[in-house]
């Protein structure tokens, strides 16, 4: 958009506008109240704008079956055009554009590269530096053009727009103006700039982006586009080859660092992206609805969610391990096991191969046989692949001898007749057998010599007998799996043949992943990169990482960058010192959380009524805006939900993220990477007690809290919070 558009604001115009946020304008000069409504006419435009990008996608897509050539190609266009109209759809509650860059005409601003993804298939952006000098930009969730194709918002992602998020007096990158504006609901209320040229940049001392921060939360989480740190945005736009760690204290952003690079990559590598898929693996299914919202705001809606249970489908869970044989059936040292009993059942050739094809009688003697299956060992394919490869060889011996009788080459329907004909099936199945992975995990478990040869010095026979407990059927579909049973049978479907992988995969609160687990989603990675997401401090599993370099080793990426962000942006720094104080206890090197936010409320109080006190405390916290928590003890759960239901307050459980109700009552071991406004924390003591890593628990569930933390107890609290 030129710059006489809307013009940039001087010195006294900010001043002006600026710190008269969240007011909507009032008592601001006349040239802001000016600004303002020209920024409000050009938010107009471009809502219409893309409207009419929408409604022209929507018609392409009714009229698309008439103009592709085939149906394999109406049905790909269909699907391209029905993604596109979804992807157009604008959000009423939700601004625009957030930002925009005014450009020093005398000294053009910019990246080296051009402005729009490196791949077909992204929206076009204006191109390199020479376009730049003097112009003014509008930066927002989305690209948007007029009816010329000119851009009436940048797309955050454009390599242009990062200049929103790098620039500062010491480096201006070209920008004379940075402006922030300040929303309610989908209309824009009032706008606040820095002028970098003349040495002011307000950082956090920015009302609209403190305000934006800080703004009440309820429901799914949001994304952070109009707030994005120069720290968080290195995360976001590293290269798709780099794989990362990001070691993220509590309210850190970390988790929305993750998505919001899974964004970025589609936007640059749209078409290979396209194909090989983004997957976000998160630690349960209500962590995955609380963040189910933030890529499609973004645009973005063909990434595929699970949990890593949600991964691993090959059979039904429906059993529960004790807790030493679930620790166990974690341990790493399973894929060893498991790898030797698949090469167990490999066997040398004892016999000759005699095939007759109703002319000749063909012969294959045991030494090239036993070169055949050696070769194949030595090429380290998976099991299944090998087995045809053995077959393949064997018909390729069959099929020389054939030509040298006959002086010609037989044909596909005699190979395929010599690969299935019986002695050679016969010889496959002694030296190379079909294997099932539900199949060999029964037999380990049901067979003490089988795991015994397997396990040798690996196992002791202590931990190969508690491997082999709990009931198992006669068959592997009469068995019961367990959670940690489906991982180990997924190893070896990933001995057997090769998964599908995706291009980049986003792992966040990995802190809890057992190697095992790490190890399957390393099979659907082995070809992309990841985003690894966690902070050790909150690992609560048996099996939880003390060292991010272990758990980079089990996903295949030890040379992956980790990175720490410890400077917090969402909880305040009251609930931040408060959670802290456990640090001491976890046993873990992580640094410490800082938090720039003083705004935050604490109260600790004894009581005597714990259900009555819960009451009365999500009575006043529904007194101020915001989303409320109450988190205890998982047995503890439904008496404080009846005790307010009693009370006439309505509740949620963690899984309505899209429910109405304000108040949502959740187990302590749910609680991981959700938030709330205000948390009301219910027994610590009984939390503690109710696991091996009850403090670690503890720490999560202190610092879920962004605006106030209430702590109600009647037992004496953990030693660790009692000292303060």
């Amino acid at each position: 958009m030129p710059a006489a558009d809307v013009a940039a604001t001087g010195p006294a115009d900010h001043l002006a506008t600026g710190r008269d946020h969240p007011a909507a304008g009032r008592d601001q000069p006349a040239a802001g109240q000016r600004h303002l409504a020209a920024e409000q006419a050009h938010l107009a435009r471009s809502r219409a704008a893309l409207r009419r990008m929408r409604e022209r996608a929507e018609a392409l897509y009714a009229t698309g079956d008439r103009v592709a050539g085939d149906a394999y190609t109406a049905e790909q266009l269909g699907r391209h055009l029905s993604r596109r109209v979804t992807e157009l759809a604008d959000r009423p509650d939700a601004p625009l554009f957030f930002g925009r860059l005014t450009l020093d005409p005398a000294e053009p601003g910019g990246p080296a590269e051009p402005g729009g993804p490196a791949e077909p298939g992204g929206p076009a952006e204006p191109g390199g530096p020479a376009e730049h000098g003097g112009q003014v930009y509008h930066v927002g969730r989305r690209h948007v053009a007029d009816e010329r194709g000119e851009p009436l918002v940048l797309d955050w992602r454009a390599p242009l727009s990062r200049l929103f998020y790098r620039a500062s007096v010491r480096d201006r990158q070209g920008v004379v103006v940075r402006r922030r504006f300040g929303f309610n609901g989908g209309e824009l209320t009032s706008f606040e700039d820095e002028h970098l040229a003349l040495g002011e940049e307000l950082g956090t001392a920015s009302r609209i982006l403190t305000a934006e921060i800080e703004r009440p939360r309820v429901g799914p989480m949001r994304d952070i586009v109009a707030t994005i740190q120069p720290e968080q945005d290195e995360l976001v736009r590293a290269d798709l080859a780099v794989s990362i760690c990001v070691q993220g204290a509590p309210g850190t952003g970390k988790t929305a660092v993750g998505l919001h690079r899974a964004a970025y990559l589609l936007y640059l590598h749209r078409e290979r992206l396209r194909r090989t898929g983004v997957l976000v693996v998160g630690p349960n299914r209500a962590f995955l609805a609380y963040i189910a919202a933030v890529l499609p705001a973004l645009g973005e809606v063909e990434v595929a969610q699970a949990t890593v249970e949600g991964l691993l489908t090959r059979v039904p869970v429906r059993a529960v391990d004790a807790p030493a044989v679930a620790a166990l059936k974690h341990d790493v040292r399973l894929a060893e096991v498991l790898r030797r009993a698949v090469d167990g059942h490999i066997a040398e050739p004892t016999e000759p191969v005699m095939v007759s094809d109703g002319s000749f009688r063909w012969r294959i003697g045991l030494d090239p046989l036993h070169r055949i299956v050696e070769e194949t060992r030595r090429e380290g394919l998976p099991y299944a692949t090998g087995r045809e490869r053995v077959r393949a060889r064997v018909v390729g011996l069959l099929q020389r001898q054939a030509e040298a009788r006959r002086a010609e080459s037989p044909g596909d329907a005699w190979l395929r007749r010599m690969g299935r004909a019986t002695p050679v099936t016969a010889f496959l199945d002694a030296v190379w057998p079909a294997l099932t992975a539900e199949g060999l995990w029964h037999l380990l478990r049901t067979d003490p010599a089988v795991l015994a040869s397997a396990a040798d010095g690996l196992l002791s026979p202590d931990e190969q007998e508690l491997l082999r407990s709990g009931r198992v059927g006669r068959t592997p579909k009469a068995t019961r799996w367990s959670a940690a049973d489906a991982v180990l049978i997924d190893e070896v479907a990933g001995l057997l043949e090769r998964p599908a992988g995706f291009g980049h995969v986003v792992v966040d609160e990995a802190q809890d992943l057992s190697p095992m687990q790490c190890r399957a989603i390393a099979r659907r990675s082995e070809h992309g990169s990841v985003t690894l997401l966690g902070d050790l401090a909150q690992g609560t599993a048996p099996w939880a990482a003390a060292d991010w370099r272990e758990s980079l080793a089990h996903l295949g990426k030890p040379d992956a960058a980790v990175v720490p962000l410890t400077v917090g942006f969402r909880v305040p720094a009251v609930v931040v010192e408060f959670a802290n104080r456990l640090l001491p206890a976890l046993a873990v090197d992580v640094p410490p959380a800082e938090s720039l936010r003083r705004d935050g409320a604490l109260d600790v109080r004894t009581v005597t009524d714990l259900p009555g006190a819960t009451v009365a405390e999500v009575r006043a916290a529904l007194g101020h805006d915001g989303s409320v928590g109450v988190i205890a003890a998982d047995d503890a759960v439904a008496g404080l939900r009846a005790a307010l239901t009693d009370a006439g307050v309505a509740t949620s459980t963690a899984d309505d993220v899209e429910a109405a109700e304000r108040v949502t009552v959740v187990a302590a071991t749910d609680v991981k990477g959700l938030e709330y406004d205000h948390v009301v924390v219910v027994e610590p003591a009984a939390i503690v007690a109710a696991e091996p890593r009850g403090l670690h628990r503890l720490y999560v569930v202190l610092t879920r809290a962004v605006s106030r933390l209430t702590v109600l107890h009647t037992a004496p609290l953990p030693t660790p919070l009692a000292g303060g």
